[in-house]
């Protein structure tokens, strides 16, 4: 069954509490969003965030680095309970070398691309991850339009996911919702994240309900 991982830029703030307690009971994983200003326009939040969420967190944390120079802070991740950890591929200079280091700390390593990166750039390193950031909108802003091409490229990496017999889940992340979740999965999403689509639900349980194929 597919997993369901709300992300954390969408949740109140104000409230963070009530929001982490909502993916305890009816999600499967803590999606956090972290942003520098510079590899993308736009600033999340830091390791003060992450670590209240982590201190109340019963499912695992999955950190999405969108930044520039992420193997400077693998470590600091792990140290505050991370339990995924991806970053961009062209935000690095030695993608496998990054993936290692993630593995080494003790954490599952992650590869992300946006939709404007060929898939195949992703199919060296299958065997070093152990799951695949697909971007269906361009990192940097929560609330954005999916992109449809999305279905087509995640196909395509579930077909050499399998073509190489590697044990790496894809990941699915921007704009997904109840409406697109179904022909996710069917093309091969393993992990769906949901922002706006979670948090700003006037139900939120019933839409990761939904959304769970």
């Amino acid at each position: 069954m597919v997993q369901i991982a709300p992300s954390m830029l969408a949740a109140d703030f104000l409230h963070l509490e009530k929001d982490v307690e909502l993916v305890n009971r009816y999600a499967d994983i803590f999606h956090l969003d972290i942003m520098d200003g510079t590899f993308v326009p736009n600033i999340s939040y830091g390791f003060p965030i992450v670590e209240a969420i982590a201190k109340q967190a019963e499912k695992p944390l999955d950190a999405h680095l969108m930044i520039v120079h992420p193997e400077k802070y693998v470590d600091r991740f792990a140290k505050v309970g991370v339990d995924m950890l991806s970053f961009h591929l062209n935000a690095v200079e030695n993608a496998g070398q990054v993936l290692a280091q993630i593995r080494a700390a003790g954490m599952k390593p992650g590869l992300a691309i946006n939709p404007d990166i060929p898939v195949s750039r992703l199919f060296p390193y299958l065997d070093q991850c152990d799951y695949i950031v697909l971007m269906s909108v361009f990192a940097g802003f929560g609330g954005q339009k999916f992109i449809e091409a999305t279905y087509d490229r995640l196909a395509a990496v579930k077909d050499e996911v399998r073509r190489q017999g590697v044990d790496c889940l894809i990941q699915v992340d921007g704009g997904v919702s109840a409406v697109n979740a179904a022909k996710l999965v069917e093309n091969g999403a393993d992990i769906l994240v949901a922002g706006s689509a979670v948090f700003k639900a006037a139900d939120p349980a019933e839409v990761i309900s939904a959304m769970r194929i």
